[in-house]
Order: structure tokens, then sequence, then C-alpha cells
């Protein structure tokens, strides 16, 4: 695994990040003093160089993939600028040891800032919009941007990193995967995503091609995390049970506003409709009514009067009260098909997917 790492570094051109010993890994963290999170991929550390700038230094877990991930993070976003994606300032590989070493994003993760817990940040409408329209107009460079079309498959909250000025940052490129920019299907044998994001053709092959689509997907449930509708709103209402897409498309339907916040103006009301009928559109249940992430900057940063609702999903997106049934049809399947989806808590779960 070694030898194939050291052998793809050597063969990556017009490569920035440095290259760090073990040692100078360690002299950063302090010993690994102070650590910031960690998940299924290892544990992150605050970490000082000798200029005074602060990192952020990943150190992975002993790979199941035969070392894939490392190289992916390395070869997406080893060679990246844009302000709406994580700076990586450079690696490490000595035998076993693996860690990237990143930009310190002093404001965390968005998960925390978005999930409805007593004494949780709170940020406004305004900062939400900015977030939001930052995370696109990242995804957008990525889909189209760079000289090759990178995408990465696990767009969620946890992987938006948010820097003092609370401007965001796609981090964790470990699943990306790097294609010609005039190529939009992807050929996969398996795949990975977070359960509650993962697009529903990435569950079942039956229902689309995979490609640059399922991104769009899932930003398109981040976006609904930002508006929170997933939780309180249809919480109050009568019909508590009803997925939330539909409680949506209801409210537009009987011509009734989405009042999110009694104190809200009306600019931030409209601002809110703008987003979740942005929303709606992204997470589709078919990727061809998806529109691209170029098309959501330009719906984002228009006029949200505009803006016509779009056509209601098929059975409220597979992710509502049937998902199990989808779950259970796609049991039929060989096990050369199974694919690994990651729930937010960052536990493995086993799930088949539907080949042609």
């Amino acid at each position: 695994m070694f030898d194939m790492i050291e052998r793809f570094l050597q063969t990556q051109n017009n490569f920035m990040p440095l290259r760090y010993d073990y040692s100078n890994i360690k002299r950063m963290t302090r010993g690994f003093k102070e650590k910031l999170g960690e998940g299924g991929y290892g544990s992150v550390y605050k970490g000082k160089l000798r200029s005074g700038r602060d990192v952020a230094v990943k150190m992975l877990s002993k790979p199941k993939d035969g070392g894939q991930d490392f190289m992916n993070e390395v070869a997406t976003i080893g060679r990246i600028h844009h302000v709406n994606v994580v700076g990586l300032v450079g690696y490490c590989v000595e035998r076993t040891k693996r860690a990237l070493v990143y930009d310190f994003m002093p404001n965390g993760s968005l998960d925390k800032y978005i999930t409805n817990l007593e004494g949780s940040p709170m940020l406004s409408w305004q900062r939400k919009y900015d977030i939001i329209l930052g995370v696109a107009r990242g995804i957008e460079y990525l889909h189209r941007g760079c000289h090759v079309r990178i995408l990465h498959f696990d767009i969620k909250p946890h992987n938006i990193l948010l820097d003092e000025n609370f401007i965001p940052k796609i981090s964790d490129f470990g699943l990306a995967k790097l294609y010609p920019t005039d190529n939009s299907i992807v050929t996969l044998t398996a795949a990975h995503g977070t359960i509650g994001y993962v697009a529903p053709e990435l569950i079942n092959r039956c229902i689309g091609e995979i490609s640059y689509k399922a991104d769009v997907y899932s930003f398109g449930m981040l976006l609904m995390e930002m508006l929170d509708l997933k939780r309180n709103v249809v919480e109050n209402e009568e019909n508590s049970s009803q997925y939330f897409p539909d409680w949506i498309y209801d409210k537009f339907n009987k011509g009734k506003e989405i009042v999110l916040d009694e104190e809200a103006d009306d600019d931030e009301k409209k601002m809110t409709r703008k987003m979740s009928l942005v929303a709606l559109w992204c997470i589709q249940t078919n990727p061809v009514q998806r529109p691209s992430m170029s098309k959501v900057v330009e719906m984002l940063e228009g006029e949200g009067e505009v803006l016509e609702v779009p056509p209601q999903p098929l059975q409220s997106q597979l992710t509502g009260p049937l998902f199990n049934q989808v779950m259970e049809s796609s049991m039929t399947l060989s096990s050369d098909s199974m694919a690994l989806l990651e729930n937010p808590n960052n536990n493995l779960v086993e799930v088949d997917i539907c080949s042609d």
C-alpha cells in the first residue's frame, strides 16, 4: 500500500501541498494534544505551523480500501483553489502513518449550527443564505470550474466547515471521483454516502443514471436542514407524520406562506420561500429533473418570485416512510452490488444497489 501511494504521489503534476515527516506532524500538534473531532476516518487535531499559522491535522485510521480514500483526497483537494473549498496545506505518508493538513476553520462544521439543541448557536437568515450560496458555488466549481469534473458524493453539514467570517468551505473528499468534464454519466460498482443525504439512484439504480446530479440531491437535503423544515415546522402541524417535502408542496399549492420564524421580516420570508423552492427542485427523485449546480446558483441569486413550483416527486423521495420498502426490495440482488452507506453517526450500513 505504501509503495502504491508513493507511486501515485510521484505522478501528480503541479502539486502544491507540502510533504511533512511524521515527526513534523507530532511537533505541530504538540503530540496530538488538542483533539477537534473524530469519525470513521480517524481523528482531527489542532496544530500550528512554524510560521504561527493554525492548521487542522486529520490522522487517518488504518484504511480498508488500500489507501484509496487518502489518494482521492490528495488528488482532488490538493489542486483545488476556491474560496468555498477547504485548502490542503500538506500531507504525511510514512509507512502506516497518513495525515492530511488543512487550513484551520475556527467556527467548526455547519452541523453544530443547525442541530436544534438547547444552547446551540443560532444563525441569522441572511447568514444561512450566504452559507448556502457559498456551498452552491463551491459545488458548482467542483462540477465545472476544474479541468476535470469532481463529484463529491458526501455533501452534508458535517463536511461544510466555516472560517472566522462564516465563509463555508467544502471538505472531506475521501469519496470523491474525478471524471472528464464531457462525461456526465458515472460508472460505479459501489457507492458511499450518508443516509438522509444520499441520492435515491445510489440506493436503487433503477431510478436513473448516477451523475453529478447526486451531489445536487445531497445539496438539496442540506438546504432542507438549513431551513429546519425536517424538524420544527412539521412537528407543529396537525399532519406531523406527513413527510416534509409533501408538507411544503401542500403549502405552496394552497397559496400559503412557509413561516419558519414569526419574527422574520418580509425580505427574510421571501428568502425562505426561494430557498424552499430551490431545495424542492434539488431533491427531485428523477435525477433528470434536478437542475445543475450552475442553475441552482442562478436561482439562489435571482428573484424568488419568478421561481416555479417543481413537480411533486414520486413517493416523497425514498427517504420517508416507504424508505424501508425500497431497501427491502433491493435486498434480492447479488452481494456484488453492495454499497456502504454511512449514517450521520458514522455507523456503516450495508445496502444493495439495483443493477441494470
